[in-house]
């Protein structure tokens, strides 16, 4: 399951890349030496939330479709395996007929819920 959080981390930080990359860094001030950081810990999926591509927005739907592109197999096998080792997980793709072969990209919010994006064969 961990593996899943940082996978979903990862495919988050790829679609805000592009959307950062057009704005110009502003001086980020520097917090004082004494102030407590937070933990950087993922959050523990409370909810699975499965959605075929073609629900999508078109503008959403390319962005999948070019993160997809430039991500390689292995990246790829690791989401699907890691998806098949998460029981909760598994069972939410299972309940719309549908595996971890058909999962493009998973993406986890700050509420702890996940959302697949799949695409059926054909």
């Amino acid at each position: 399951m961990r593996m899943i959080t940082i996978l979903a981390a990862g495919s988050a930080l790829m679609l805000s890349m592009a959307a950062s990359a057009q704005q110009q860094p502003s001086p980020q001030p520097r917090p004082p030496a004494a102030a407590p950081q937070a933990p950087a810990t993922a959050p523990a999926i409370r909810s699975v939330n499965v959605v075929d591509i073609t629900e999508l927005p078109e503008a959403t739907q390319s962005q999948v479709n070019q993160v997809v592109s430039q991500r390689g197999d292995a990246e790829l096998q690791k989401l699907r395996t890691a998806i098949d080792g998460a029981p909760n997980i598994k069972s939410a793709l299972q309940a719309k007929g549908l595996s971890s072969v058909h999962v493009l990209i998973a993406q986890m919010n700050d509420e702890g819920t996940l959302t697949l994006v799949t695409k059926r064969a054909g």
